[in-house]
């Protein structure tokens, strides 16, 4: 298919070359007379190829798709594949490493969550410091939501130290009905299981070497470390801690979310109570016999 530019450089040359009128050339090459005489009007992308570049910066492993979420909530009404355009054009693109192809196996089909609050899950994430001293991070997801409620970041983090965690996490947002985990120390401790049973909360472990059964603290764990902990250089332990807390924040409050249509965590929760809250509570019809 000859394009619209090229039919116009051949109307072009029809009536300069061969003396015909425009009406005619158009017949001949199969153009609208209004398409003949369009002019491209250049659009000003300044504004929004600069402020692109400020996003790509401050969020450096963000891609095309979830910049474009920010520049929508910003105000810029723009489509996606202009977007796109202005991304390859910049050379924002991100280098991604090619993985190895492994062996396909049955996918374990995971309970799905239906609100808040119903299943955590739990993991634990390590790093070191610029003296190379290792440090641990706990890491905390709810299921539905995807909110992050706690990343407890120490150099040790026993059983009861997870059991304490939980429990400055019920004072703001009470507990699940369930927490799955792996088979690690911690989380087989006695210290946890007491907690679980005073607690009426169940522990679901996977099976060991199955960290697919925990999907969704490991999708979480990816792009902590992805966009957090391999992006930036911790001095001391407590430079960590407000490092991991300040990513926390903006990753519930900011970061958008694929699986929950662009919204990010917080934001999609605000939106779940308050549909739940107008939902209209269904008549029972009782039937009395008289």
């Amino acid at each position: 298919m000859v394009t619209p530019a090229a039919r116009r450089n051949i109307v072009i040359l029809l009536k300069e070359g061969f003396q015909f009128s425009e009406r005619q050339a158009c017949v001949i090459v199969g153009l609208c007379r209004s398409s003949c005489r369009y002019q491209a009007k250049p659009k000003n992308d300044a504004e929004i190829r600069s402020r692109l570049r400020e996003l790509a910066e401050q969020r450096r492993k963000f891609g095309a798709p979830r910049l474009h979420t920010l520049l929508r909530r910003e105000g810029h009404l723009i489509n996606h594949k202009r977007t796109e355009r202005l991304y390859r054009e910049e050379g924002l693109s991100l280098r991604l490493k090619k993985r190895k192809k492994r062996i396909s196996r049955l996918r374990v089909v995971m309970d799905k969550p239906e609100r808040i609050n119903q299943h955590w899950s739990m993991d634990f994430v390590s790093d070191s410091l610029f003296s190379n001293r290792r440090f641990r991070v706990l890491t905390v997801v709810d299921d539905f939501s995807r909110e992050c409620p706690v990343l407890e970041v120490d150099h040790s983090l026993t059983g009861k130290r997870v059991t304490r965690v939980l429990e400055r996490i019920a004072l703001t947002r009470g507990l699940p009905e369930a927490i799955t985990v792996d088979n690690g120390p911690e989380f087989i401790s006695k210290a946890l299981d007491l907690w679980a049973f005073e607690n009426s909360v169940k522990l679901r472990f996977i099976q060991p070497g199955k960290p697919t059964q925990n999907a969704f603290i490991e999708s979480f764990n990816g792009k902590f470390r992805d966009e957090c902990l391999n992006d930036n250089v911790f001095v001391n332990l407590r430079s960590a801690q407000k490092i991991i807390e300040t990513w926390r924040l903006d990753y519930n409050s900011e970061r958008p979310h694929s699986s929950l249509n662009g919204l990010a965590p917080t934001e999609f929760a605000r939106t779940f109570e308050k549909e739940q809250k107008t939902e209209k509570p269904k008549l029972k019809l009782v039937l009395v016999k008289g």
